[in-house]
């Protein structure tokens, strides 16, 4: 065992020597890690353009490699003896990260760092105004092809203009993330030859037209699909080609139609978003198979339909249900209450009836419970401590037949908000609807 520590200590400590001779060596002209007089020149004017033509690279950062490093500049050594610029982060992101100037703009210089490996420029583009806002370049964006697999563009609400479909010649991208911009127009159908992608966020922006069908096809690596926020139109494409798909979200958008067939297909996803569109006929029962689905968000959608008719069960790992506000008729599935990972349950604002299952309370980890604007008849048969956990996170107000009874021999403290204490006028009465529902 000694001899192994040994061995070890010996073997860092002649790496230590390399480097400490590879970097004297490197100083002996009094220069520091060599590099392309040219790459320097071209990281300098691109960040001048960025910060300010005030800003004194070769005098501030003369070894921007080595011993005088510029914050959010990294370099690599390559094989040929040469440290080149790999990544460039622009914006307020660390105390003496380097910002931009009011009159920043992009560079021609910036497509001469050959090797650039990520490129991140943070609220730097501040202002929209029609003389200040910033178009990204349409073209050049190729001569990064070899080497870029990062592109980040965030909080630039000054950054206005399209997608340019250039960008789909960066091959062997692995994150796109353009958002919290001003950027418009239709979706590029070139981002589906970026088929190396792992994550595609275009999120909070002004983009329309439909999604791409190449997106749902060609990216079967991708993990990450967030387009929420814009103003998308049209049908849901296929989405049957992201196999390794783990998040969908393009919730607040202008989306119509049915849910894909294909949706069912991605076995992997955890998070499927679609809230606040206007996505219509129902939940397909191929979504079943999403066995993986922990989260299922597609509240305010004017979808419809009879959600006990879906069968439940298979999704055994959701934690989180939002299906409030999709005028979905008839009664609480009873397979609800099977999936004992549910934590959040809104059903709110439908057109629900029937009876309140107390199996519900029974789930071990729910503390989010909305029953609120429904049509839901009967006593709500909960215990007083059912009331007293949940608190305001129980609603089932605007529920007109629905009501409480008080614990034998005392009262509930306050009761459920909005629920009248259950009597025998209110009973009979809700008797008869349910007669009348099962005859009907």
């Amino acid at each position: 065992m000694k001899g192994a520590v040994g061995t070890q200590a010996v073997v860092l400590l002649l790496l230590v020597l390399h480097l400490h001779s590879f970097r004297v060596l490197s100083q002996s002209d009094g220069s520091a890690a060599p590099m392309e007089e040219k790459e320097k020149k071209a990281l300098y004017s691109m960040i001048q353009n960025f910060v300010g033509r005030s800003w004194n690279g070769s005098g501030l950062y003369p070894d921007l490699c080595g011993w005088t490093p510029i914050q959010g500049i990294s370099c690599d050594y390559f094989d040929n003896g040469l440290w080149y610029i790999t990544t460039v982060s622009i914006g307020p992101v660390l105390e003496n990260s380097l910002q931009c100037s009011p009159k920043a703009t992009f560079s021609h210089f910036l497509f001469e760092l050959s090797h650039l490996k990520s490129l991140s420029i943070f609220s730097c583009f501040s202002s929209p105004s029609a003389h200040q806002a910033i178009t990204i370049p349409p073209k050049n964006w190729e001569k990064l092809s070899s080497s870029l697999e990062t592109l980040e563009l965030r909080s630039n609400k000054g950054l206005i203009g399209q997608i340019p479909p250039v960008f789909g010649k960066l091959v062997n991208l692995k994150s796109l993330v353009l958002t919290e911009n001003s950027l418009s127009g239709e979706i590029p159908i070139e981002l589906g030859n970026l088929v190396r992608l792992n994550r595609l966020t275009l999120s909070e922006n002004q983009l329309s037209g439909e999604v791409p069908a190449s997106l749902g096809s060609n990216l079967a690596e991708l993990l990450i699909m967030d387009i929420s926020r814009n103003s998308l139109t049209g049908f849901l494409n296929a989405f049957g080609g992201l196999t390794s798909l783990l998040k969908l979200d393009l919730s607040n958008n202008l989306l119509s139609g049915n849910l894909p067939e294909e949706l069912g297909s991605l076995k992997n996803l955890t998070l499927l978003d679609l809230r606040n569109n206007n996505l219509s006929g129902g939940l397909p029962l191929s979504l079943q198979g999403m066995s993986s689905l922990q989260y299922m968000l597609l509240s305010s959608n004017p979808m419809g339909g009879r959600i006990e008719e879906f069968g439940w069960k298979t999704l055994q790992k959701l934690i989180y249900l939002d299906l409030s506000n999709m005028g979905f008729v008839g009664r609480i599935p009873e397979s609800i209450t099977e999936l004992k990972s549910l934590r959040f349950i809104a059903l709110d604002k439908n057109k629900l009836t029937g009876p309140v299952s107390t199996k519900l309370a029974s789930l071990p980890c729910l503390s989010a419970l909305y029953l609120n604007g429904n049509n839901l008849t009967g006593e709500l048969g909960f215990s007083e401590a059912f009331y007293e956990r949940m608190g305001r996170r129980f609603a089932s107000w605007d529920n007109p037949n629905l009501c409480y009874r008080s614990a034998a021999g005392r009262k509930i403290g306050k009761g459920p908000e909005g629920v009248a204490e259950c009597s025998v006028s209110l009973l009979k009465s809700e008797n008869k609807m349910i007669r009348d529902e099962r005859n009907n």
